[in-house]
C-alpha cells in the first residue's frame, strides 16, 4: 500500500504542483485548503505525512501542528513546513510546535521527494 500524505495550502496551483509532484513519485495524495480543513479530513482518513503551508487562512500552519501534536495518533507523525518564510524566528517556532523539517519555496520536485522519502524512512 502506498503512503498516504496531506498537503495543506491555500494556493490551488501549489496544492496542484506538491500533489503531482507527489503522485510521480508513488504516493497517495489528500489536500486540504488550510488547517481546520486538514484537521477534519485527517479526522475522517489518516495519513502517514503532513506537509503544510505556513500562511493559510483560519488556522495557520504552525496552529495546524499543535494541533495535530496533541493528537495522540499524529504525535509520531512527520510534519514538513512547505513555506516562503525562512526567516530563523519562524523556523524555530515551527520546531518548538512539532514540525519535523522545514522546506522554502520555490522549491525543487526532486528536493521534496528525496525530503519525502527521507521522513518516511
Amino acid at each position: 500500500m502506498s503512503k498516504v500524505i496531506m498537503t495543506v495550502d491555500d494556493s490551488a496551483s501549489m496544492r496542484q504542483m506538491v500533489s503531482f509532484t507527489l503522485k510521480q513519485a508513488g504516493y497517495e495524495v489528500m489536500e486540504a485548503v488550510d488547517g481546520s480543513d486538514a484537521v477534519s479530513k485527517l479526522s475522517a482518513s489518516r495519513a502517514h505525512l503532513v506537509i503544510t503551508d505556513l500562511n493559510t487562512p483560519n488556522m495557520d500552519g504552525i496552529e495546524l501542528i499543535r494541533t495535530l501534536r496533541a493528537d495522540a495518533s499524529y504525535k509520531f507523525v512527520p510534519i514538513i513546513m512547505l513555506t516562503t518564510e525562512s526567516q530563523e524566528a519562524r523556523k524555530q517556532e515551527g520546531r518548538q510546535a512539532g514540525a519535523t523539517g522545514w522546506i522554502v519555496k520555490p522549491f525543487k520536485p526532486e528536493q521534496l521527494v528525496a525530503v519525502v522519502k527521507k521522513v518516511l524512512g
